[in-house]
């Protein structure tokens, strides 16, 4: 049977079907039972397909105050970390049934207040907000938000439900590494202070170095942007002196790749002038002319828990904060 140049109507099934429209109407919105079709359903699905019936998801939604659809707030998705992270988001969400709206302003607080004002306007089911200035508590309430929100990457520290790597316990693998390869003089490049996966990842290293009895004095801190700039900035502070560390934990590889390559200016060897471990494992990462040692944060796993997390808001069921597990990548820059 060919289908026809438009849709068949839900009456036009049921004639064909013999059987009353509402028959109709709740076998083609309806999940698949536990128990399975019937019969009857089988038959009735099957020749919807047959003439090109497809559901009409905004009239669903009218019934249901659902449209199926969760917006996520994203900034900086050309960086490689945060499109892997948001990979993980669209396939999650499309395994669950929903379509996600996707807004990616500058990493700055007002534009990101302006694009949840917008995803919020197209009647999203759910939020997921990345990327959050810390301290977010004032904005996140300012924001007077009535549908479900997870955090994912940083966190707010608001009681918002959460999605990340475990941040604080990567730094302190990273100092970890350091001191059993034998380095004591160490430096932070510690990115920037508004985001909490940078002050997560710094706060473990410094933790880790004072279970040993080891400070990092002041000079020895850099704060930088998340990239290649950022760690060209705080590798010229930190290394373009005579009394320059031994090793530096850099908070993102980006940076790490940064201070790579102001030691190349500064003429010194790596790892025998100078030791350097990353945090992501970005691709390029065991790439470099040195490949660089790191901690591989998941991604991936990180937004399509997220979206998880959000549908168990959704339902109606409490949504667990989660950070998940980094590993280390040992290389030939430690």
């Amino acid at each position: 049977m060919s289908r026809p140049d438009r849709a068949p109507t839900l009456r036009e099934i049921a004639d064909r079907a013999g059987v009353h429209v509402s028959t109709v109407s709740r076998v083609l919105r309806q999940d698949e039972p536990a128990d399975g079709w019937s019969d009857s359903a089988l038959r009735i699905r099957a020749l919807a397909e047959e003439l090109g019936y497809q559901r009409n998801v905004w009239a669903a939604s009218l019934r249901t105050r659902r449209t199926a659809t969760i917006g996520v707030v994203m900034p900086r998705l050309t960086d490689g970390v945060v499109a892997t992270t948001y990979t993980g988001i669209e396939e999650a969400a499309t395994a669950a049934g929903y379509s996600v709206l996707l807004s990616s302003p500058p990493d700055e607080v007002a534009a990101q207040r302006r694009s949840v004002a917008l995803l919020v306007g197209r009647q999203v089911d759910g939020l997921l907000l990345s990327s959050l200035h810390a301290p977010a508590a004032e904005f996140v309430d300012s924001l007077g938000l009535t549908i479900p929100v997870v955090t994912l990457t940083r966190h707010a520290d608001s009681g918002l439900p959460f999605v990340g790597a475990d941040d604080v316990a990567g730094g302190a693998l990273a100092a970890r590494h350091l001191l059993g390869r034998g380095y004591t003089d160490l430096a932070l490049a510690a990115g920037p202070p508004h985001a909490t996966t940078a002050s997560d990842r710094a706060a473990g290293f410094r933790a880790a170095l004072a279970d040993v009895g080891i400070a990092l004095p002041g000079d020895r801190v850099a704060a930088s942007a998340f990239d290649v700039d950022g760690g060209v900035a705080a590798g010229r502070a930190l290394l373009d002196r005579p009394d320059r560390p031994r090793a530096v934990f850099a908070v993102s590889d980006t940076i790490a790749i940064g201070i790579l390559g102001m030691a190349r200016d500064l003429g010194l060897r790596v790892p025998d002038d100078l030791a350097v471990i990353g945090y992501n494992d970005i691709p390029v990462a065991a790439q470099l002319p040195v490949p660089l040692s790191t901690l591989r944060s998941p991604a991936r796993q990180i937004g399509a828990t997220a979206v998880r997390r959000l549908v168990d808001a959704i339902d109606g069921r409490a949504p667990e904060t989660t950070r998940l597990p980094v590993e280390l990548m040992a290389r030939a820059t430690t």
